[in-house]
């Protein structure tokens, strides 16, 4: 399989590394230094790259009828206009959050907690993630998913960066060398309850994206990584 990297940085190099190890191979490198309006000789591609440029890219794959795998957050109030433009070029598109296979199996803990506690109004929900202070986006994708998937299930409507009675308080925080570590916590006065999910680097992130573009290949449609998960007939 032939990839195209769009974004080169931390997460790019890493992507390319595991895509060599599984046999692949690096069509082209699209980053600051390198542009083109024209996405040759790639089977697939995977977009890593900054919040400002995702649209772009995103578009050039479709534009180049190439399925595209896309990790980057921070730019997803144009994510309904990238599904409609997937479907009127006809070329699959794939957003997640994140593609850690771990990441989303805490996805699917997460839904099932919501249900089981979204009933017990005793509970206040804190969700704190941690990343390294190169993350230009805050709070995280990721946190924002896990609190959309509770906000579908519990009394809250809303997350906010502010303590109340009335949202999920979200809790961003960045340091040195945290590649990323999400905790979803219900407080009452009587107990806790929290489940957690720490990576130890960026493995896991760029291995999840590759097994999604070799999943994504010949196929048709907008996908998130919860039907890689869920596809019984994939080998991982």
């Amino acid at each position: 399989m032939k990839i195209a990297l769009l974004g080169y940085g931390k997460m790019g190099k890493e992507i390319e590394k595991i895509s060599l190890e599984r046999g692949h191979s690096i069509s082209t490198i699209i980053d600051k230094n390198n542009s083109t309006d024209k996405l040759e000789d790639s089977d697939v591609a995977i977009n890593f790259s900054t919040p400002d440029s995702a649209v772009t890219n995103i578009k050039l794959s479709l534009d180049s009828f190439v399925p595209i795998v896309s990790g980057t957050t921070g730019w997803l109030e144009n994510y309904n206009n990238i599904v409609e433009y997937s479907k009127k070029t006809n070329t699959s598109f794939m957003f997640s959050s994140n593609y850690s296979l771990g990441v989303n199996l805490f996805f699917e803990l997460n839904k099932k907690l919501s249900s089981l506690l979204g009933n017990y109004k005793d509970y206040n929900i804190n969700i704190e993630e941690i990343h390294h202070k190169q993350k230009l986006d805050k709070p995280s994708g990721t946190a924002i998913t896990l609190a959309d998937e509770i906000i579908n299930k519990s009394k809250y409507s809303e997350w906010s960066f502010d303590k109340n009675n009335h949202s999920i308080h979200m809790i961003s925080k960045r340091e040195d060398n945290i590649p990323g570590t999400h905790t979803v916590q219900y407080d009452s006065e009587i107990d806790s309850l929290e489940i957690k999910h720490t990576a130890h680097n960026r493995k896991g992130f760029a291995l999840g994206a590759v097994i999604a573009a070799e999943w994504i290949l010949n196929k048709k449609g907008v996908f998130n990584m919860s039907d890689v998960i869920k596809d019984s007939n994939f080998k991982f």
